[in-house]
């Protein structure tokens, strides 16, 4: 209701602005992520206006997108391996079904209060998470960059499958390759020349457009005597809304997507979570956590009944809905808006987009997906931190991803519990014969003095109490004037650069 009566003329422009600006590229970005998870396009594009819709309706941050996330992604494939790709109605029913369990879990955690565990995930595990999906992304788009099919099942290892898929499958298709190199030189030229101008981003829409007219012109992606086509495109997308659909229960799925859910519930909450504080400590909204896990919840379950991928908040979308001046949560509203019209709109056209182009755009997605600095950092942090870096990797790439998310986040959880303890503050004092001693209740209070002792490793799980420690100093400066403050790090020299976000933001 505040809502409402707060709401102005100013706070619809920059929605509506807002709105249509993030539209642009969640278009191109919908198709892009159904493909990674290895299902039709157009169930990324329900997902656009579906997912995006009710998680900004129900919602706390005002400039987080949700949607299909590039990570999010990697785990349905990964959660449908167990199925046979060339049988699309099983596949499609157990995606649906997926999205059910995964938005069932995830209002589970928000109705029992459960997202405080979210903070003892480490940061080394998300990284190492997205290393091993960068990498898994990128091999799964080679044979689409080259114009061929994959070989192999969903059953065998990755990288079993690239080497039958590149020596015993079919001949390089070069038309496919030039589009996929044109596609990857210009997203790498308009990405740059949007940043230098500060220009809106729309340059993977452009990067469609343009391969998509070359490979018009050019008579590759119009069907021949035969009804195929010189290099594979997206195919039909009807030029329809999401229809309700309840997805069919198979007993024999739930064993293999359970795990499946947890994990993409699990990445959902920390991925909306992290990106909503980011872009909060910049406008200074409070959110409320638990209701932004409700709200990822209900997008996903309602999802789920209308053919939708499951989703999260996405970085891309959320960072340039945030700079586009975005004021509430309508602006996300306006985004599912303007994708649902371009649905009806242009879905005739959309048949024309070259799969090597979207492939192109997915290479430069993986590059991106890892922020390299930080990894590096993280690896030479302490040797807890980059075992959990590997461990969660290899695992992605081994076995599969949900299961380097789940194992990762044991992992988090049991090298927590022994550590939490060490971090140990108390208030220090300096005697008449210079002596520092920790101060005790009779002791007079310095007005204008305050020392800190901090001892213990400041590791991933001891920052809640650190900000507990820090938050009782900030309190004593405001309710005393304080003037001077000294931190003493005991054991924490070293460990002080360890200490990470305890849940890090996902590209997208």
């Amino acid at each position: 209701m505040s809502l409402a009566l707060n709401y102005d003329w100013d706070k619809g422009r920059r929605d509506l602005v807002a709105g249509l600006t993030v539209a642009a590229i969640a278009v191109p970005e919908g198709m892009a992520y159904a493909l990674i998870a290895g299902v039709d396009p157009k169930f990324g594009l329900y997902s656009m206006i579906v997912v995006t819709t009710v998680a900004a309706i129900f919602g706390s941050s005002s400039q987080l997108i949700n949607g299909p996330t590039s990570a999010i992604s990697l785990l349905v494939f990964s959660a449908l391996a167990f199925l046979d790709p060339e049988n699309r109605t099983d596949l499609y029913e157990a995606l649906f079904l997926l999205g059910v369990l995964v938005g069932s879990i995830q209002i589970l955690i928000a109705v029992f209060k459960l997202g405080d565990l979210t903070r003892y995930i480490s940061e080394s595990v998300i990284l190492g998470f997205l290393a091993g999906a960068s990498f898994l992304l990128a091999i799964g788009q080679i044979a689409g960059a080259l114009g061929i099919h994959n070989k192999g099942n969903g059953h065998m290892q990755v990288l079993q499958r690239l080497w039958l898929t590149l020596f015993h499958g079919d001949h390089v298709n070069y038309k496919a390759l030039l589009l996929t190199a044109v596609a990857v030189a210009l997203a790498i030229l308009l990405r740059a020349i949007v940043r230098r101008y500060k220009l809106p981003r729309i340059d993977m829409l452009l990067v469609l457009i343009v391969t998509g007219l070359i490979a018009y012109l050019a008579g590759w992606s119009v069907p021949g005597l035969g009804g195929e086509t010189v290099i594979e495109t997206a195919g039909k997308i009807p030029a329809s809304f999401p229809s309700p659909h309840i997805p069919e229960v198979k007993t024999e799925w739930l064993g293999n997507l359970s795990q499946g859910a947890f994990a993409i519930a699990f990445v959902g909450i920390i991925e909306a979570l992290s990106i909503a504080k980011a872009i909060a400590n910049k406008t200074g909204q409070r959110i409320d956590y638990n209701r932004q896990i409700l709200a990822e919840g209900l997008a996903n379950l309602t999802g789920g009944f209308f053919q939708s991928l499951p989703g999260s908040g996405s970085l891309s979308r959320s960072a340039i809905n945030y700079q586009a001046g975005a004021a509430t949560r309508f602006s996300g509203v306006v985004t599912a808006a303007a994708a649902a019209l371009a649905l009806i709109l242009f879905a005739p056209l959309l048949r024309y987009v070259p799969r090597p182009a979207l492939a192109g755009l997915l290479l430069i997605t993986a590059a991106r997906l890892v922020d390299f600095k930080r990894l590096f950092y993280t690896l030479k942090a302490s040797r807890y931190d980059a075992g959990l870096v590997i461990i969660t990797a290899l695992t992605a790439v081994v076995i599969n991803l949900d299961t380097a998310v789940l194992l990762g986040v044991a992992f988090s959880i049991l090298l927590f519990v022994p550590r939490a303890a060490k971090l140990r503050g108390s208030e220090l004092i300096v005697t008449p014969e210079r002596v520092v001693r920790e101060r005790l209740p009779s002791d007079p209070i310095d007005p204008s003095l305050i020392i800190f002792d901090i001892e213990g490793e400041l590791f991933f799980g001891a920052a809640p109490e650190l900000d507990r420690y820090l938050e009782t100093i900030e309190t004593r400066i405001a309710a005393q004037n304080i003037r001077f403050v000294i931190l003493r790090l005991k054991r924490g020299a070293q460990s002080g650069r360890r200490l990470h976000r305890t849940a890090g933001a996902f590209p997208a």
